[in-house]
């Protein structure tokens, strides 16, 4: 299944073409009835650049990267497709973006840049290298997908590179969990950081142990600031991000020595949004909530999934599961994620694993969901928080006990159905073994799984230094500690899906024009005392005809039973009334066709046009669309019905 294009500033809708035959496009419709080792050896840096790493952009065409240098002249990043370098040379038509970026911290040395590649092409692999004549990094790579679709990314929790006493252990399990997960997860397209990189914010001995693994340059990583990381500057040295708000709040009002700042950014289906949780009080938690509501206001209808990211986990199982601020957080935060629809919540800080039960307004939201259930269905408001266990091994918390405190927002009591977990959490796992969380994202569910990436041999710092023993010896890489998947809740409105092949070549397109989104037919409403009717409009088409044939086209639909469970009817009672809303192409409405509640016709369950254009019409673009009627006999069963509306497009 492919959704429809998301139109942003910097990609366009993905066109339909058809040459000589014909495509369809399937569509949900929903109507509601009375209710509801060692560290691989990194490739060397130039003598002036280091630190290189892929970051994010604002959405698919765009990726950040930040590196250092040892002088204070101007840099930039160059970047071609693989495929157009000759014998590892660049070609001359090269893509530069010039960086900017300023002098580092004292402690740090050197200067820090940035750039920010551009139009970036889906599908393609890319080189590119930083620097400047005489002084390029090495050559690194990198590889985009298709830019609407399934994809997977990874989440990653504390490295913390230093915690466990040794940086070089410690960077040698970090580097061994990025190597299992990318070579398990080949295709993953973004790595996303809980926060913690490092011990101390500004050891730059640490941070290179950090920074060593090649997958920092081949994978975007959108990371997250700590606890340990904010106490200086050279996270935000290390690490540029996208639409980025750095009020002095995020700073305690101390920007020239601290990092902060939240952030945002699109990839694919998903909004991702990152905070700064480390600047922490009601006042500043109202204003991360300001800042989540006015990115949700104006991009959220740009993504099916809304998934926040922030270092604090508000549903700790372990040594922070007691800390006042987090009690805290989930006062401030909780009934306000809920509102906003966030799907789920990534968290880091307590080193153990734990998956909460869907929490809506800081209670859970369904009293009878189980302990470790696979199949979650948040309902609205509902929101999966996941707290990440550590990805390098340098530290790991024991999980606690619960105590008598209660259920209430800032309760940490016993949970009825399994009380040697918090309330609030589904799964809490700590087995003194490096993990990471794979999440599928797809059309209709969110996929999480939390995978081992290592077992008790080393390298697993913590456990080879004494700290803590080993739990779970037999466990072997790769295999399961959690797995859940997270569907949406569609409520009274209706899901909208498009089924097609990749385009072929063809000079004829159409695609749904804008976000793919809910189309929203309300609930039926009782009519004459004898029918329930309902309406609403289908999301408009957009047809490109610029062929010099200038040869006939079509578009039509049906659709099937409406269903709910083992309850259904007839979708000859939905009519609708085609129109163009902007001519073009030759463009002509066809005509109404009407419920077959009122006639005892057919309706839509058979296929009838939308609109048409003759041989010889006029090359351009239309949009089309459709008001939808539905009546439907009294007698029809309360419940929440779905159909499927299937639309063709014929050219000759």
């Amino acid at each position: 299944m492919r959704s429809s294009s998301r139109t942003t500033q910097s990609d366009s809708p993905v066109r339909r073409r058809v040459a000589g035959g014909a495509a369809t496009a399937v569509l949900g419709l929903t109507m509601a009835l009375g209710g509801s080792g060692v560290a691989p050896a990194a490739a060397a840096d130039s003598p002036g650049v280091s630190g290189v790493i892929l970051g994010v952009g604002a959405d698919e065409t765009q990726r950040i990267v930040t590196w250092y240098s040892t002088a204070d002249t101007p840099q930039q990043l160059q970047v071609a497709p693989t495929a157009t370098l000759n014998n590892g040379q660049f070609p001359a038509d090269a893509a530069t973006f010039a960086a900017t970026g300023g002098a580092n911290i004292a402690s740090s040395g050197g200067y820090n840049r940035h750039a920010t590649i551009t139009g970036l092409k889906e599908n393609v692999a890319y080189s590119y290298r930083v620097g400047g004549e005489g002084d390029w990094s090495p050559t690194y790579t990198f590889k985009t997908r298709d830019f609407e679709g399934d994809y997977d990314f990874l989440f990653l929790g504390d490295p913390q590179i230093g915690s466990s006493g040794d940086a070089q252990k410690d960077g040698a399990g970090w580097a061994d969990t990025l190597k299992v997960a990318t070579e398990a997860n080949p295709d993953a397209e973004l790595l996303v950081s809980g926060g913690d990189h490092v011990e101390s914010a500004n050891d730059e001995k640490q941070w290179q142990s950090f920074l060593a693994p090649d997958q920092l340059r081949q994978v975007p990583l959108a990371a997250t600031i700590g606890n340990h990381d904010v106490g200086g500057k050279s996270y935000e040295q290390h690490h540029f991000t996208p639409n980025t708000d750095k009020s002095e709040a995020y700073y305690d009002k101390d920007a020239a020595t601290r990092s902060g700042g939240d952030y945002w950014f699109i990839h694919k289906d998903v909004l991702f949004i990152d905070i700064n949780s480390n600047a922490q009080s009601d006042t500043k938690d109202a204003q991360h909530v300001g800042y989540i509501t006015d990115v949700i206001k104006k991009h959220g209808s740009e993504a099916k999934w809304k998934v926040l990211v922030y270092h604090h986990s508000i549903y700790s199982p372990a040594s922070h599961s007691y800390d006042q601020g987090n009690k805290d957080r989930r006062k401030d935060f909780t009934t306000a994620f809920s509102d906003l629809g966030i799907d789920m919540v990534l968290q880091g800080h307590d080193h153990s694993y734990s998956r909460s039960y869907a929490i809506k307004n800081g209670q859970k939201a369904n009293p009878e969901e189980k302990p470790g259930q696979a199949e979650v269905y948040p309902g609205p408001g509902g929101v999966i928080y996941v707290t990440a266990n550590s990805a390098s091994g340098s530290k790991y918390y024991d999980l606690k006990k619960p105590d008598d405190s209660g259920t209430g927002v800032q309760g940490n009591g016993p949970d009825p159905l399994n009380p040697d977990n918090f309330w609030f959490n589904s799964v809490e796992n700590q087995e003194h073994v490096r993990s990471y969380v794979r999440v599928k994202v797809r059309s209709d569910k969110l996929v999480l799984e939390n995978l081992r990436s290592g077992t008790c041999a080393t390298p697993n710092p913590s456990v080879d230094n004494g700290n803590v023993p080993c739990a779970t010896p037999g466990q072997p890489v790769g295999s399961v500690v959690d797995k859940v998947t997270v569907h949406p809740y569609n409520g009274d409105g209706q899901s909208l899906q498009v089924d097609v092949p990749d385009a072929a070549p063809g000079e004829f397109g159409w695609t749904i024009d804008g976000y793919n989104g809910l189309v929203d037919l309300g609930t039926a409403k009782e009519t004459d005392g004898n029918h329930f009717e309902a309406a609403g409009k289908i999301n408009p088409l957009r047809v490109t005809d610029s062929r010099r044939s200038l040869a006939p086209w079509s578009i039509s639909a049906d659709v099937s039973e409406f269903k709910d469970a083992g309850k259904k009817f007839s979708g000859s009672y939905l009519g609708w009334k085609p129109y163009v809303l902007n001519g073009g192409a030759g463009a002509t409405a066809a005509s109404a066709v009407v419920s077959g509640y009122d006639d005892q016709g057919a309706g839509l369950s058979v296929s009838r046009g939308l609109a048409s254009a003759g041989q010889g019409h006029p090359r351009g673009d239309a949009r089309l669309g459709a008001d939808l009627d539905l009546k439907i006999p009294d007698s029809v069963a309360k419940g929440s019905y779905r159909a499927t509306l299937t639309i063709t497009a014929l050219s000759s």
